[in-house]
């Protein structure tokens, strides 16, 4: 069986009993930083009696291809250093090897920043989009912005705090200033933290040079306005091209959902 269990993103207080049951009696544990992982268990109180083996972003083949191996014929606990393994931390590759061999896959959920973010956030919640940490370089960065421009969704990003403020200009720069948006730091800690208000507010924040590791939550692109004057113009346009007039409104009518009728009127108006 292999086992995915969530650790605590900051306050310890939020390892759950079935956690700390479950680390405690583990044989084999699988851990992003076994170091942190031991730090972990002492705060926890735990005494860890599993071996243990390394799962990082540059774990290869073999080592995915070994615990693949030992949780066909022993229960394999994965966890990351922080939150729900697999979530922006290695161990993607071994879940899909393990399903793929018809391994038996559990999971012990747990504090999730992503989830906290958007949850605190005021922003929509009922459709949303994880984007995993932003690229370092700005080039890099504002072409996935720029990917995103017409997403609808909100949006959610982990960051740096010494990249925050970039990140956010860059944003605005797609965006628009006046795009809602939010940053969470230090979630579940002691100083927990959410500033809210327009791309613009939050850069004047991060100016203020904030601590901690952030999570920026972007509220989606809102429905796209159509000009009455310039789909009236285009429906000239497709007459010119030998289209009907009413044909050619209900072509625009349908592609952007103003009613064909307005655009005919527009047209006409247009003509005279």
């Amino acid at each position: 069986m292999l086992i995915l269990a969530a650790t605590p993103i900051g306050n310890l207080s939020d390892a759950s009993l079935r956690l700390r049951q479950t680390l405690e009696q583990a044989e084999h544990i699988a851990a992003e930083d076994t170091r942190t992982l031991k730090q972990l268990a002492s705060a926890l109180g735990i005494k860890l009696h599993a071996r243990l083996y390394s799962l990082h972003e540059h774990s290869d083949q073999n080592r995915t291809d070994q615990l693949t191996a030992l949780a066909q014929a022993h229960d394999l606990v994965v966890v990351s250093d922080a939150g729900m393994p697999t979530i922006s931390d290695p161990g993607y590759q071994l879940v899909r090897d393990c399903a793929a061999l018809d391994i038996e896959i559990v999971v012990i959920p747990g504090p999730s920043a992503v989830i906290s973010a958007l949850a605190v956030s005021g922003l929509p919640t009922d459709r949303f989009s994880f984007e995993g940490f932003l690229p370092r370089k700005q080039g890099e960065r504002l072409k996935a912005f720029q990917e995103l421009a017409q997403e609808s969704r909100t949006m959610v990003f982990f960051e740096a705090p010494h990249r925050i403020l970039d990140s956010l200009e860059d944003a605005a720069s797609v965006f628009g200033e006046g795009r809602p948006a939010t940053v969470s730091r230090e979630l579940t800690k002691k100083f927990e933290h959410t500033e809210r208000g327009t791309l613009a507010d939050l850069i004047s924040w991060a100016k203020t040079e904030p601590k901690g590791e952030m999570v920026l939550v972007i509220a989606g692109a809102g429905p796209k306005t159509y000009s009455l004057a310039d789909l009236g113009a285009q429906a000239l346009e497709l007459q010119a091209e030998g289209m009907g007039l009413s044909k050619a409104c209900a072509q625009l009518a349908s592609a952007t959902g103003v009613s064909k009728s307005a655009i005919y009127a527009e047209a006409l108006a247009r003509k005279a």
